[in-house]
């Protein structure tokens, strides 16, 4: 475990990688003895530090939702990072490709909610019954960190969250099959991945479950109005300068954005 001065210096790292948009070396090399806490610690105290220069909190983001994703990083459950005002791009925007280190981007689902949810023991028909609506999304992942990255640097770094987009048509929690709402991510036209919202542990729902008692286990609620990106079910496109990435969801709508 790591002391809390060497969890406030991890942190220096990220801020100025993320401020420069130069990937620092990797926590893990740097503090070999980080462990999950030390990660979970630092992305909180990056937090704090933006809501300290004025970001606002507005709800988390889940990642590695899918098997392979678990068993590539050797764990055996998602992560999650916080959602900042400050990361919202509007839908059809754009985004300075320099503003990032390594741009990413992947299709998932956003869940807004409209109850609170307190874990722990929060399942499956608690979260479709807590949530308002259900929204088409894209999320911005960055690395601030060099490859290669252990689980723990992922963390550390706010489980790479960058940016997130919402767009196309709303739906109700149970007004479709959450398990098989279909995406596909689309760069200047051509289809680059597809995928089914089930490959989010079964159902995207699940992501948000997994979320709420997480965070009950820090005293930590999902509030009203707090949004939920649930975890990505297709595997990351590469943004390039001048690409314009496009997320289809069907009957859901779609959804875009061009890097500048």
């Amino acid at each position: 475990m790591m002391t809390d001065a060497e969890r406030l210096a991890a942190a220096d790292v990220l801020e100025k990688a993320e401020r420069d948009r130069v990937q620092a070396t990797q926590l893990s090399m740097t503090w070999p003895h980080i462990d999950f806490d030390d990660a979970y610690a630092i992305s909180a105290e990056g937090a704090r530090r933006k809501v300290a220069r004025g970001a606002k909190i507005i709800g988390h983001k889940v990642g590695l939702t899918s098997k392979a994703m678990q068993r590539s990083s050797m764990i055996d459950e998602p992560d999650y990072g916080y959602l900042f005002d400050t990361l919202m791009i509007p839908d059809g925007g754009k985004a300075k490709h320099d503003s990032f280190c390594l741009p990413r981007v992947e299709v998932e689902l956003a869940f807004v909610m409209g109850k609170t949810l307190n874990g722990p023991g929060v399942n499956l028909t608690d979260v479709l019954r807590a949530t308002e609506y259900v929204v088409p999304a894209m999320e911005i992942v960055d690395a601030r960190l060099k490859d290669v990255r252990k689980i723990y640097d992922t963390i550390s770094d706010n489980g790479a969250g960058a940016g997130l987009v919402l767009g196309g048509r709303p739906v109700g929690p149970l007004d479709v099959d959450l398990r098989w709402v279909g995406g596909m991510m689309l760069r200047n036209g051509e289809v680059e991945e597809t995928g089914l919202a089930a490959g989010v542990l079964g159902h995207p729902a699940m992501g948000v479950a997994w979320l709420a008692n997480k965070l009950g286990t820090h005293g930590v609620a999902l509030e009203p109005g707090h949004i939920v990106l649930a975890g990505s079910f297709t595997r990351v496109v590469f943004a390039r300068k001048g690409d314009t990435l496009q997320a289809d969801f069907g009957p859901l709508g779609s959804l875009s954005i061009q890097f500048i």
